[in-house]
């Protein structure tokens, strides 16, 4: 729907149907549903798609659609004009989903029970489901120019609308867990002072909850479950913007990513193309199944005609079809154009790269993110993963895409967390290998490509938590998943975390059992910290863990919108000397080219006489040898990389136990101590000044504490 001189055109792929009406909707209060409804019939359809122009509609106008045409689900023709649709290109929405018998386009009970392959519902659902709304998206603010952020500057916090701010000081009570709120100098000071140059939003595409979620009193506070892909979730927006209406809405979205632009932080979108809010096959008629299930849905190929599910969520939308792919990139430049965001982290990616033989790097819709011009310059990342057949392709999508790094999250959590916990029990770990492949770049998940070595150490998001598991402060304290809070009897949630308690299973008191391995568990905080966001390639963190952030073990919070999820700014000693840390580490990467090369190393020197710019060592300063690499009991390495005149040396002690460590280098050199993860705050840098211990010489040993990471610049 388009606002134009005197009214709207309107189109809707509807493909199937006989016959598509247009439904604007004025309140009437004392009708019978509550709503007066004009219907005007479409032309068509044209290739699929039914039109018109309108004479007379504003902006603010609800409306949506109804079809006329087959119910015959058994092959998946679900026409059904008592379903007031959604418009799947409806830039605003008013109203909640509701969850009766009415939403259903079959006939169900109370309690949504019935046979998706039965009659069609007669009950009309214009009081049960969302409005769409016309919008006028031209926007009276000022257009603030884009950060355009090199990724090898980048740093990535991943946040949610509502938890990053809910609880924040400085920020107004109304404010609060709005998108204003995102923008509020309270939180921009944070991401700032931090050295954070992305803001990335879980979803804020309008999104549904699922009614298993209602039953049990719960709803989806991550917001993977997508009703509208040009839309704003309009519950994000200040109770002032929602009682003006869904232009308002979008005015509130658009000022905070121009506030945040001004600050210098990218605005990046979680977007879910990959399925929607309708469920499964026994779900509810909101708009695409309404519409045009077999061409907006994919499907098994079989008789009955069955959703083929690779996203675990009920439905995948079958990127097979020209138009699904078109809805797609359509939305895509819509929030670049119009809303003016800087890029999209795209949830099971590998769904929307699915063709009829499984997951194609050429996929059509990957091609579009390459070549259309609308997109040029944004960041695109892919979740590289789904649950269908070859569905894990971490290193398979195309430049210049960036992939979330699921073997750097592993081997970070293995070294620092489930090695050590194996240790402690006199079992073997799994050696250094793993960690150094990450901490150089991954170069052999993302170095393929024509020509080789193309995409560079930026192509790897590396992270060590996200919005999914556990925080970062939970990973050292709990080593079975908490969740009982989501019913679902802890089925929910993965059981492969990786994570170690360090001896005791949850928080510690101050004078309880156990209180002297607390500091043990903050330097595996620190090491973990240290290892994200001192490595090669793009770091994310995710929003609270710089604070010791807890979800009470719960690595499945997807359900719970209040304080368990929310970010906590009480801040006790240690938290405070944690963020301190995190501030420092990140100023270590920001002052360090060779913290953050884009390209991959190559082990040998730039031009004769130079260093090279990547080299391993043992403890004793000897160049790894191959059996070196592969021996499970190795637990001490030394990484030296080189870079434009920045060199810096990180060594990485995983032992349980002190280790002495010759300090490497090919060449005389005059070390600086820059941090050590056995600081509880960078303050401590000062006491090693004093203690003479801040400027030794390549070829001094130095002893490292268990379990540390020490970092060296050459002065």
């Amino acid at each position: 729907m388009h606002l134009r001189a005197g009214g709207v055109d309107v189109a809707v792929l509807a493909s199937r149907a006989t016959g598509v009406d247009l439904c604007l909707l004025d309140r009437d209060d004392a009708g019978p549903t509550g709503w007066r409804e004009r219907r005007v019939p479409l032309t068509g359809p044209v290739h699929g798609v039914w039109h018109g122009s309108v004479p007379d509609v504003h902006a603010g106008q609800h409306y949506g659609f109804r079809t006329h045409g087959p119910w015959d689900p058994a092959r998946g023709l679900r026409h059904n004009p008592a379903k007031l649709l959604v418009d799947p290109y409806a830039r605003g929405l008013a109203g909640a989903l509701g969850y009766g018998p009415e939403t259903y386009g079959y006939v169900v009970d109370a309690r949504g029970h019935g046979d998706p392959a039965g009659a069609p519902d007669p009950r009309d659902s214009v009081r049960a489901v969302p409005h769409s709304v016309v919008v006028d998206t031209a926007y009276g603010g000022e257009r603030v120019p884009r950060p355009a952020t090199p990724w090898e500057s980048t740093v990535v916090y991943e946040a949610h609308v509502r938890g990053l701010t809910m609880s924040l000081p400085g920020v107004p009570e109304h404010l609060r867990g709005t998108y204003a709120g995102l923008a509020h100098p309270a939180t921009v000071d944070h991401l700032l002072s931090l050295g954070v140059t992305a803001l990335e939003l879980l979803p804020i595409h309008a999104f549904a909850h699922e009614p298993h979620l209602v039953d049990k009193g719960l709803t989806n506070y991550w917001g993977y479950n997508t009703l509208g892909f040009f839309a704003p979730h309009a519950p994000y927006a200040t109770a002032s913007a929602q009682a003006a209406g869904a232009g308002a809405v979008l005015a509130e979205v658009k000022g905070a990513v121009g506030l945040l632009h001004a600050a210098g932080i990218e605005v990046l979108l979680d977007v879910v193309y990959n399925h929607t809010c309708e469920g499964g096959d026994g779900g509810q008629h909101i708009s695409w199944r309404g519409l045009d299930t077999t061409g907006y849905y994919l499907h098994d190929g079989g008789l009955p005609a069955r959703f083929a599910d690779v996203t675990g969520c009920g439905n995948s939308l079958d990127f097979r079809r020209p138009r699904v792919v078109q809805m797609a990139l359509d939305s895509l430049r819509y929030w670049v154009e119009e809303v003016g965001v800087d890029g999209f982290r795209f949830d099971l990616a590998v769904t929307l790269g699915r063709g009829d033989d499984g997951f194609d790097p050429d996929h059509p819709f990957l091609v579009g993110l390459q070549t259309d011009p609308a997109l040029r310059g944004t960041k695109l990342i892919a979740e590289p993963w789904d649950i269908g057949p070859g569905g894990w392709r971490t290193g398979s999508f195309p430049p210049p895409m960036g992939e979330w790094n699921d073997r750097f999250r592993n081997a970070a959590r293995t070294f620092w967390l489930s090695d050590p916990a194996q240790a402690a029990h006199g079992r073997p770990g799994q050696g250094v290998a793993d960690l150094a492949t990450r901490l150089a770049g991954s170069v052999d998940l993302f170095g393929d490509g024509d020509p080789p070595l193309v995409r560079g150490t930026v192509a790897s998001m590396n992270y060590v938590t996200a919005h999914d598991g556990f925080t970062l402060a939970d990973l050292v304290a709990y080593e079975h998943k908490h969740n009982e809070d989501n019913g679902e009897h802890g089925r929910d949630g993965s059981d492969d975390n990786r994570s170690w308690n360090h001896g005791v299973e949850g928080p510690i008191r101050a004078e309880g059992p156990g209180v002297d391995i607390v500091p043990l568990r903050r330097r595996s905080i620190r090491n973990l910290l240290s290892t994200l966001l001192l490595a090669a390639g793009t770091p994310m963190l995710t929003a609270g863990d710089e604070l010791g952030r807890t979800q009470r073990g719960n690595n499945n919070a997807y359900c719970q919108d209040n304080e368990l999820s929310w970010v906590s700014w009480e801040l006790s000693d240690w938290r405070q000397e944690l963020l301190a840390t995190t501030r420092y580490l990140l100023l270590l990467r920001r002052e360090n080219a060779a913290l953050r090369s884009p390209a991959f190393f190559r082990g040998r020197p730039p031009a004769a006489g130079a260093r090279a710019d990547l080299a391993w060592f043992t403890a004793d300063a000897a160049p790894l040898s191959p059996d070196d690499w592969h021996d499970p009991a190795l637990r001490t390495l030394q990484m030296l990389r080189s870079v434009e005149g920045s060199t810096v040396l990180m060594i990485l002690n995983g032992s349980l136990d002190p280790v002495p460590v010759v300090l490497a280098d090919d060449r005389p050199t005059r070390w600086e101590l820059a941090w050590d993860s056995a600081w509880e705050h960078p303050g401590e840098r000062s006491s090693a000044a004093i203690g003479g211990g801040l400027h030794p010489d390549a070829g001094d040993t130095v002893v490292l504490e268990a379990l540390s990471v020490r970092v060296y610049t050459e002065r």
